[in-house]
């Protein structure tokens, strides 16, 4: 048994995790949550991505009674992310927010941590208890000589504690670092000394090129594992990419199904089409196929090796000069002009759909 599926089981709004439920998928927003419009445009076009958890950041009063506002007019469950100020969490709970994210550390006096635990406890609102390598306080870097995984997982614990000795245990932990192999330790250690559910990410992981590989590779070695109840992948860019890189990435760990595969070949001196456009165009395509679970496409670069690259995918094309072959389990179907081999094969996704939906 996983240590994901020995979690507790939270409820963040409509969505359960912890305890084996299958890993949510999160983000966060970077609009103004005071500008409501704007905010609410931003979650409908994450959640049609695939997200399902939305996080907003709280600095305002402003900001916190727009999450009401924002709650009437989204799906999802919205997280309310706060710092410094315990009024804001407050706040947030009171105006509907399905869970909060704190750093007990700077809220302040322990006074205050409570008046948060107390709403939190009275609305049955759980509290993700966040820490960051940036945030490790002074002694456990003494203690540890400098940022590590084990400081990390005792400050995490030790604000675990704080508000569990106040009564409260409807929480959920998230341990982060822009460090990978720190971060991949740093779950490894807490794994084994919680049953609270993780939310788990490589904070401050970069840009959409640099982003995604630190993220791929530190998430893939902790979820491998069985850790993990919640993830985000956070990049500089846009939010919805930050969910099409967390769908992938599960996807390809098998801990996720649901929509299409494509493969495309890197491309060498054969290739005499656009491979990289088209490639592309296949990925963005796909997504209008999010039923046909388990159907692979593949995207080949060159008539010679194409059909037998393509023999595994249920559906592919190869290219050629100015045309292309469209290949269905390996069989070549027919040559296909290179400016209709998109259609193509659109067309034969449909109608992959509609043998599925006869065979039900």
């Amino acid at each position: 048994m996983t240590a994901r599926e020995q979690t507790r089981t939270v409820r963040i709004g409509n969505r359960m995790i912890g305890g084996g439920n299958p890993i949510a998928i999160q983000s966060m927003c970077n609009t103004k949550t005071e500008n409501v419009k704007e905010t609410v445009e931003q979650i409908h076009r994450l959640e049609a991505a695939g997200c399902e958890i939305i996080r907003v950041t709280v600095p305002t009063m402003e900001a916190a009674r727009a999450v009401k506002e924002i709650k009437k007019e989204i799906s999802i469950p919205l997280v309310a992310d706060i710092h410094f100020d315990y009024r804001m969490a407050i706040a947030a709970i009171e105006n509907g927010a399905d869970k909060i994210r704190i750093n007990p550390g700077n809220i302040g006096s322990e006074d205050r941590v409570r008046a948060v635990v107390d709403t939190a406890r009275a609305h049955n609102v759980p509290i993700r208890v966040g820490v960051n390598s940036g945030s490790l306080e002074k002694n456990l870097i003494e203690k540890y000589g400098g940022v590590t995984a084990e400081g990390i997982v005792e400050s995490a614990l030790d604000k675990v504690k704080m508000i569990e000795d106040m009564g409260y245990d409807n929480l959920v932990i998230s341990i982060k670092s822009s460090d990978v192999l720190m971060c991949i330790r740093a779950h490894e250690l807490i794994a084994g000394q919680t049953r609270y559910p993780l939310h788990v990410g490589i904070t401050e992981a970069g840009t959409l090129y640099s982003g995604n590989i630190k993220s791929a590779a530190g998430l893939g070695i902790i979820l491998y594992q069985g850790i993990g109840d919640t993830i985000r992948v956070s990049l500089t860019g846009d939010p919805v990419e930050e969910i099409k890189s967390a769908k992938l990435i599960l996807k390809t760990l098998g801990l996720r199904k649901g929509g299409i595969e494509v493969v495309s070949c890197p491309t060498c001196g054969r290739t005499r089409i656009d491979l990289i456009r088209l490639a592309n165009q296949v990925e963005t395509m796909a997504a209008e196929f999010d039923s046909l679970d388990g159907v692979k496409v593949a995207v080949m670069g060159c008539v010679v090796n194409g059909p037998g690259e393509a023999r595994e995918a249920d559906v592919g094309i190869a290219g050629g000069v100015g045309e292309g072959l469209l290949i269905r389990k390996g069989e070549i179907i027919r040559k296909v002009p290179e400016e209709e081999l998109l259609s193509v094969l659109r067309q034969e996704l449909v109608k992959i759909r509609e043998e599925r939906q006869r065979a039900v």
